[in-house]
């Protein structure tokens, strides 16, 4: 057995990558196609402020991210009908809401630096009994939602005007939608890092992209290319004493550079 199985804590934080790089993409996919990308960063934000409020009151900070970034999704899905025409404004102002509960609530933080990087960053080998239940929880709740709602998730994804028309339940889809969005990036910011969970979310889909011919064949490549880039993290990140978050994320991006650059030269 190679020396990073040796340990207890690599093989759980090995499972829980493993888990969230199959869900981060399943739930990226329909997010990028709508083009709704910076959800996740305003999402992430947010989340960053439950994980505070969660230190400062004692509780789990999971729980704290998880109440947050629903209530995240949900003020961007109120204020996007608000705006209409205008409705990117609406991930930038729960951003800076996200940003500045952060800032505050991070002074109220015994020890806050050393508490708050852990979840800025990741910490993924200090993975508690209780997040790595909610990863698998998590997990299977994406896959499930994933294959049942295929054809809505697609037909939501292309064209939501003429989804509600064929009588998707186009409002419904998009709430599940955020909600695991949400979900996902609250549990993943122990692992990845609450800066960093939108990244997983969008390269691999943004890779999956560039060689991709269907939506089917979209989502496969972006699980596909986000199990490399985690599982290669976490073993350069291993043996050269860096943080797996960031790693991860700068493979993501390297691969991404390198799949842009082949497939111009292919189209030539």
């Amino acid at each position: 057995m190679p020396e990073i199985f040796q340990y207890e804590f690599m093989r759980r934080a090995f499972f829980a990558a493993i888990i969230i790089a199959v869900i981060a993409p399943c739930i990226g996919t329909p997010i990028v196609l709508k083009r709704l990308s910076a959800i996740g960063d305003a999402t992430s934000h947010s989340a960053l402020a439950g994980i505070a409020l969660g230190l400062v009151l004692g509780v789990n900070p999971i729980l704290g991210a998880v109440f947050f970034s629903v209530v995240a999704v949900l003020g961007i899905e109120l204020l996007r009908k608000i705006f209409g025409r205008y409705s990117e404004i609406a991930t930038v102002i729960v951003m800076s809401a996200g940003i500045g509960l952060t800032a505050v609530l991070s002074g109220f933080i015994k020890n806050g630096s050393a508490n708050l990087n852990s979840f800025l960053f990741g910490s993924i080998v200090a993975i508690t009994d209780f997040e790595m239940c909610l990863t698998i929880g998590l997990g299977i709740a994406v896959i499930i939602v994933s294959v049942l709602l295929y054809k809505e998730l697609f037909f939501v994804t292309f064209d939501e005007e003429a989804a509600r028309l064929a009588g998707v339940p186009a409002g419904r889809v998009n709430l599940i939608l955020m909600f695991l969005t949400a979900v996902t990036v609250s549990v993943a910011s122990r692992i990845v890092g609450a800066l960093m969970i939108s990244s997983l979310i969008v390269i691999p889909v943004a890779s999956a992209m560039l060689a991709a011919k269907s939506y089917k064949q979209t989502v496969c490549l972006s699980v596909v290319f986000a199990e490399i880039f985690t599982l290669t993290g976490l073993f350069v990140s291993y043996y050269a004493d860096l943080r797996p978050g960031g790693t991860i994320v700068l493979i993501g991006v390297v691969f991404l550079l390198v799949m842009s650059a082949v497939s111009r030269n292919i189209r030539r």
